[in-house]
Order: structure tokens, then C-alpha cells, then sequence
């Protein structure tokens, strides 16, 4: 820590400026945020500024493939009671957006970042953390991610002499291939639901044994590490053996994992897990997810599930039958362009719900199900989907840029 000392050159201060005048122009046009293309504009004018404004901040980096803006947020909310926080809030997760997010916190004392996983080993680099909290990995943007195997061994080259805490979730076996090359880990059995992307071992190819809660590779001996934080029903276990009970707004046990995590991480620099764990409580959504808004007189509760994981997920935590589902994919450039992760989701588990598809991929979506033996109706917007559904509750699903499409048209 340099305490208060201006830590930025001219240049620096130049490029912020440029950076902020360049978002604020794009908001005016309509344009989102603008925190992309102001941190675009001041990277130009100086390559070196996130390094530069990371200099006097404690800095937590958060990846995974999901829940990393939701986690995000609640160690934000947990380390709020130790000190001012910058966040990335809005989820832009790579190197111009966190620019953005940094160059706006020169009174923060800590940095909450979400980092992009193809991006973290960069962003690790030039803002030396203090904790990074790596929560899973599993397929996601079959155009242009790499593979899984390969995204675990770039974060293990990446962490290796990291004097950064990681925070891991020890259940998921590529996470501990990648962090186990760092020299200062705290294991977190945070669950995996998502199993499809682990059978074969990180190490060395073999097939994962994973009897009940445990896993091991049966050739190499790599295997499950112990962890010191446990996620256990509604509650954490810390280190010491006591359990804190998890109270959320936000709905299923993904997100209890993700408090696990979070908690975990704010005991690193301090904060008790009671206080953090209450502090929590605090977040209702998250960038518009979870939120319930009224939509043509209806409720509408808006998830986001971009991959076959997170559809797992969201599918665990959506209402019983018969409540009504609309179901939205896109396949745009934030999105992957690649729709064949549809084959690796269970749409049975839908069965019993009436289902209305839309989005620019909603006839891919209808053969999928169709497959499956679902009974839906594939429909040109929301409006009609929304007029379509019996009544009570609707659960929306969709997508990255179909969950943004939604939200602007509902006025989220």
C-alpha cells in the first residue's frame, strides 16, 4: 500500500481524463455504460494506467466460467465493512472495462475486480492481488474459449509464483489443477453440479473417480484437496469448525456457494464471517439478475444462464410446474456465436412447464426441445410470448445479449 500519494503520472492523469469524456459521450448516444470504450481510449494513451492505478488499492480478482459478477458483488457488499470499495459492478470483465472501474475508485481502499478468464493471468499481472477467488470452469464460448483442460492450465502458468491468497473451490477438480500451482491456497467445498467437463483428470488423462462428495484421479493420485471453508445446507463452516448461517435475497445454491466463497475471501483481509455473511443480505440482484419486474400486467423474474452449467444451475432454482417459462438464446458476438452447447443441456428437467422460445436463435432453441419432448410454442418477441403465457409468475431465462434485449425492453 503507498497510502495517499498520487500514485499517477500527466500521462496518466491525461488518460483518465480522455477515458471519462469518451464514456460520457457514449452514454449520451445511448451507447450502455461507456466503461469499454473510455477504458479503450485511456489504455491507448497510456498502455501502463491499470498497472499505475492498481498501485494503491488492495486488490481482490474474482474468474470463473459462472456466478463471477454475482460473487463480485457480495464480497464488495462483505468488504464495504472494512473500508471503501471499487467495483466492476456491471460485469465488464475485461482489461478496458476494469481500467474504467479503477479509474473511478481513487478513494477505494479495496478493488473487487471480475476478471474474464482468458484474461486473468494478464490482469493478475498488473495489478498484483492481494486474493484471487477462482470458483469453477466448465464450457462456455465454443468459438473462441479454449478448451477447458487448456483455460486450467493457462490460470496454473498464470499463478505460479503469485504471492496472492487463492480462494478455491476445492470441489471442482480443473480449479484445483490451476491454483494448485499457487504457494498460498484456501480450499472452499463449494459444490459442483455441473460434473461434465471433470471425469478425465487435469494431470494426467486418466478417468476421475468421484464416489459421493469426494473426487480422485485413480492413475496419478491427484485428488481432492481438504478444504477449510465448507458450504453445509444454509450454513458456512469456517476454519475454526463454526457454522454462520447464510441469509440471501438471491435465490438457490449456487449463490450460498458463492457467499461461501465470498466469506472466505473477506476473512483475508479481516472482516468476520458474521458481518460479512449480513452485509450479503443487502443484495437483491445483480446487474438485473434475479430481479422480478412487471411486464403487460405480469410478473417477470429475469435469470441469465449463458452456458450449460449455468442452465443447470437456473433450472434447480425456477419455480415448479406449472409455472409458464420463456426461454431466450442469442448467438452474437458476446454470446459465442457457436450454439451446439444447446445439446449439452438437460431440457427435460422442463418438462410439466409451458415453454415460449424467442431470441435470434429461437429455431435451434425449438429443435433442441423438440428433441427432448418438450411442448412449447416458439414466438417473435416477448410481448407475444408474455400475452401466450396461463397465468402466475413467469420464469425468463436467456442468454447474454438476450438477457440485455430483455431487460431494456421490460425498462430494467
Amino acid at each position: 500500500m503507498s497510502g495517499n500519494s498520487d500514485p499517477l503520472t500527466p500521462r496518466a492523469k491525461l488518460a483518465v481524463t480522455a477515458g471519462k469524456a469518451a464514456a460520457a459521450v457514449s452514454r449520451a448516444a445511448g451507447r450502455g455504460s461507456g466503461s469499454v470504450i473510455g477504458g479503450r481510449v485511456a489504455l491507448k494513451l497510456d498502455p501502463d494506467l491499470l498497472a499505475r492505478l492498481a498501485t494503491h488499492l488492495d486488490v481482490i480478482l474474482v474468474s470463473a466460467t459462472n456466478g463471477k459478477t454475482t460473487t463480485t458483488r457480495l464480497i464488495a457488499e462483505a468488504l464495504g465493512a472494512a473500508g471503501p470499495v471499487v467495483s466492476n459492478a456491471l460485469g465488464a470483465n475485461m482489461p478496458a472495462g476494469i481500467t474504467s472501474a479503477l479509474a473511478g475508485g481513487s478513494d477505494a481502499k479495496y478493488a473487487v475486480i471480475e476478471v474474464d478468464e482468458k484474461y486473468l493471468s494478464g490482469v493478475a499481472r498488473d495489478t498484483d492481488p492481494k486474493c484471487i477467488a477462482l470458483l469453477n470452469l466448465s464450457r462456455d464460448q465454443l468459438d473462441r474459449a479454449a478448451e477447458t483442460r487448456m483455460m486450467a492450465e493457462h490460470w496454473r502458468e498464470g499463478l505460479a509464483g503469485s504471492k496472492a491468497v487463492v480462494v478455491a473451490n476445492a470441489d471442482d477438480p480443473l480449479v484445483v489443477w490451476a491454483a494448485s500451482s499457487s504457494a498460498n491456497v484456501m480450499w472452499v467445498a463449494a459444490g459442483q453440479m455441473w460434473k461434465d467437463d471433470a471425469w478425465s483428470c487435469p494431470s494426467c488423462g486418466g478417468v476421475m473417480q468421484r464416489p459421493g462428495d469426494d473426487w480422485f484421479c485413480g492413475e496419478c493420485g491427484f485428488r481432492r484437496p481438504t478444504p477449510t471453508w465448507v458450504l453445509s445446507g444454509d450454513h458456512v463452516l469456517d476454519p475454526h469448525g463454526s457454522a454462520w448461517p447464510i441469509h440471501l435475497q438471491l435465490p438457490g445454491r449456487a449463490n450460498k456457494a458463492n457467499a461461501a466463497s465470498s466469506a472466505a475471501v473477506a476473512a483475508v483481509f479481516g472482516v468476520p464471517p458474521q458481518v460479512a455473511l449480513e452485509r450479503m443480505y443487502q443484495v437483491q440482484a445483480v446487474a438485473g439478475r434475479y430481479d422480478v419486474v412487471q411486464f403487460m400486467q405480469r410478473d417477470l423474474r429475469l435469470l441469465l444462464a449463458k452456458n450449460p452449467a449455468g442452465w443447470l444451475e437456473t433450472f434447480s432454482l425456477i419455480d415448479p410446474p406449472p409455472t409458464p417459462v420463456i426461454l431466450s438464446v442469442n448467438a452474437r458476438g458476446a454470446d459465442g456465436t457457436d450454439t451446439s452447447w444447446l445439446w449439452d443441456v438437460d431440457y427435460t428437467r422442463l418438462t410439466g412447464h409451458p415453454i415460449f422460445v424467442l431470441g435470434d436463435r429461437k429455431l435451434d432453441l425449438a429443435v433442441r426441445l423438440e428433441v427432448a419432448n418438450q411442448h412449447f410454442q416458439v414466438c417473435e418477441n416477448l410481448d407475444q410470448a408474455v400475452q401466450l403465457a396461463p397465468p402466475g409468475r413467469i420464469e425468463v431465462i436467456a442468454n447474454y445479449t438476450a438477457f440485455q434485449d430483455l431487460r431494456r425492453r421490460v425498462g430494467n
